[in-house]
């Protein structure tokens, strides 16, 4: 800020009141009309004396101000979004910024200020958001221009300058370029397991003449495994329809092949993540009698809005015979052929509730069950004493696919007593962190859960067993058969916990996650591996039922990279680690025998869908603003433009220069006002002019 003066005004203080100066000036002019007409000598010099007369009365003054001169503001304006991390561009834009801000310095009268647009995520570059919080600050008046340092791809671009100031952009590139994008446009989140799934995709070819247009390879990759290459042409959208073959996550990665002379491949990749479900699940829930744990089972799957359920329940078995005619009886006939042989392979789970044979499912019948749970289907089995009978299924072909039979002396034990989680329990997601289990800290410490009252001795005991009686017993035993799985709980008496005895237990959760893990649940595996990407970050963790669950696992980015991650216990069986996942696409992570994979990023994330630096977008704003585009170059050979001043209405752009326009804002600190024609001077120059008026009538 600076000092100056300046004659701002010319202002009139009249000595005499302006009638009198009118009144005057009429005989003036009368006087000086006569001697015109005359064609007296001497009248313009008597015009000029009362000229001087009438100019003298009306007290001409000039005002003159006092001023501080405030200096005029520029923005400078620097991209630093994902687009700008491309090549030389982040390097080149900081030498332009650096070569500004020196010679902004050595400009008299101007404050430059600077403004950086960070990564906004899903948002875009909203460059002239930042522009707008930055002139929230900023007089109108002193607003002497913004310089733009950007590749170009602003996703806020307005039709007209928001300040009225020259904007000026600066382009770290040699000239427009060309890019290839690979667009997803409709892509599912679920997938029907068994099913397939239809992607719409496009590859587009940027900053190419649509004549030039041609075809494009696109790789198709499910898991990290290739499995189709399509040739597409360009910019026409296709159909890809992909097979959902599990439960769970599957990672789509595509890709398209390189565009000669782009200027990146970053976007001709793009990763869906479609998440497997199954198809209403259909549960079969045979209860071989009427008892008080019948509707928790039911209760529990008629609450699963994704399960089927079709329940029958023995109510008069063969060999019940009360001599009731059979045409007073209203039960229907239960429908055994179907179930068991024509329809069969529809259910995925079969339950049997304290199912006794009886003679009511013929042994064939009971074979096909069998058959169906080494084929991929599940049984759970919920027994009570009719398993120690003689009419015990594990006495039928069905025995051959159960994880324990009933011991053959005393199998019922009577007497009080509260499961325990077994130490393979705590371990395994579907007993883990039941509320009220025995903690795994203390081996000795009780469950806080209600009392059950009898169970199944057993023995031939395969699979796992995550919770056992005090004495030993196996209560629940989770086995693999074949391609399909089999539960079996070794007592009825967990209905007890669903009536609030003792304070209750948690038999929804726990049946619910049997239910689920004989379903194939990818939740509920007790060994596993699985990869999460979210928030910029990727989230490993690994379950095992063996004791090392923490270690080490190799990562894998989506550029080829590759580095050790090691886990961290966080509970029994369960480890987990995590680190950034900033660049998009698929991330593999693998401990050696088995892999997953994650997908970064969203699938058209907005900065990097367009890769090329261009002016298409802001060039004509900066334009009609009085400002340009100016392309920088390379690194080895920058062409910065020199900034200068200009004046308001001119052009703020040239061939090699760039301007700020010079606002002249100032502070008028006091004011003078300057008599234009005093009296010492008023009079003898009118007394001069009529006296030369008079000699020049004489002569």
């Amino acid at each position: 800020m600076h000092a100056e003066q300046a004659i701002a005004a010319l202002r009139f203080d009249p000595l005499v009141p302006v009638w009198a100066i009118a009144a005057l000036g009429v005989v003036a002019l009368a006087i000086i009309a006569l001697g015109a007409w005359r064609r007296a000598r001497g009248t313009l010099l008597r015009c000029a004396a009362f000229a001087v007369l009438l100019l003298w009365l009306a007290g001409p003054r000039l005002v003159q101000e006092s001023r501080d001169i405030l200096p005029d503001i520029g923005l400078l304006v620097v991209d630093h979004t994902a687009s700008m991390q491309i090549g030389d561009r982040a390097k080149l834009a900081e030498m332009a910024r650096a070569a500004i801000v020196a010679q902004a310095a050595k400009l008299p009268n101007l404050e430059l200020r600077t403004v950086t647009v960070p990564e906004e995520g899903d948002a875009g570059n909203r460059l002239f958001a930042q522009v707008d919080r930055a002139l929230a600050d900023i007089p109108r008046a002193r607003m002497a221009g913004t310089i733009a340092i950007t590749d170009g791809e602003i996703h806020d671009v307005p039709a007209t300058s928001p300040d009225g100031a020259p904007l000026n952009v600066l382009i770290p590139a040699k000239g427009e370029e060309t890019d290839r994008r690979l667009r997803v446009i409709e892509a599912p989140a679920y997938g029907i397991v068994g099913k397939s799934v239809t992607l719409r995709v496009a590859v587009d070819d940027l900053g190419v003449p649509q004549s030039n247009a041609g075809t494009a390879n696109l790789t198709i990759r499910r898991d990290g495994e290739a499995s189709q290459v399509l040739n597409v042409p360009i910019g026409v959208p296709q159909s890809i329809h992909v097979p959902i073959t599990r439960a769970g996550p599957t990672v789509i990665e595509l890709s398209a092949d390189k565009l000669p002379g782009e200027v990146s491949t970053l976007n001709n990749k793009a990763v869906v993540e479609i998440n497997g479900v199954r198809d209403r699940l259909r549960v079969l829930l045979i209860s071989g009698e009427p008892h008080p744990g019948e509707r928790t089972w039911r209760r529990l799957l008629k609450s699963d809005p994704s399960v089927d359920l079709v329940h029958f329940t023995i109510l008069r078995p063969p060999d019940k015979d009360d001599l009731t005619p059979l045409n007073e009886l209203s039960l229907i006939a239960f429908p055994v052929r179907e179930l068991f042989q024509d329809k069969i392979g529809e259910f995925d789970l079969i339950i049997l509730d304290r199912f006794q044979n009886r003679g009511l499912l013929p042994e064939p019948y009971l074979a096909n069950i069998a058959s169906r749970v080494r084929d991929g289907g599940a049984l759970l089995l919920s027994v009570g004493p009719e398993f120690s009978g003689p009419g015990s299924l594990a006495a039928t072909p069905l025995g051959e696919v159960l994880p324990a039979v009933p011991a053959p002396l005393d199998a019922v034990v009577d007497g009080r007593f509260r499961p325990r989680v077994t130490a393979l329990g705590q371990r395994d997601p579907v007993t883990a962190g039941l509320k009220g289990a025995n903690s795994p800290d203390d081996p000795n410490g009780e469950p806080t859960w209600g009392s059950w009252y009898q169970h199944i001795a057993t023995t031939d005991v395969h699979g796992e067993v995550l919770m056992q009686a005090p004495q030993g017993d196996p209560l629940l035993v989770l086995d693999r058969v074949g391609h399909g799985r089999t539960a079996l709980l070794a007592s009825d008496q967990i209905w007890l916990w669903s009536r609030g005895h003792q304070g209750g237990g948690p038999q929804a959760e726990l049946l619910r996650r049997v239910a689920h893990w004989l379903m194939k649940e990818p939740a509920l595996e007790e060994n596993a591996l699985t990869a999460q990407v979210a928030n910029g970050k990727l989230t490993v963790e690994r379950r095992s039922l063996e004791p090392g669950a923490a270690g080490d696992v190799t990562v894998t980015d989506p550029d080829g990279k590759t580095r050790v991650l090691k886990l961290l216990s966080v509970a029994p069986g369960r480890a987990t680690a995590t680190l950034p996942a900033t660049t998009p696409g698929v991330w593999q992570v693998t401990d050696g025998t088995r892999s997953a994979f994650a997908a970064a990023g969203p699938a058209n994330p907005l900065e990097l869908a367009d890769l090329r630096a261009t002016a298409s977008r802001v060039g004509k704003l900066a334009s009609q603003s009085g400002g340009g585009v100016h392309w920088l170059g390379t690194t080895a050979s920058p062409e910065i433009p020199e900034l200068r001043r200009t004046e308001p209405e001119r052009a703020a752009s040239g061939s090699s220069w760039i301007g700020l326009e010079q606002r002249h804002d100032h502070l008028v600190t006091g004011i003078a006002a300057l008599t234009l024609l005093p009296s010492w001077a008023a009079l003898p120059l009118m007394l001069g002019l009529l006296i030369g008026a008079w000699r020049r009538e004489g002569t």
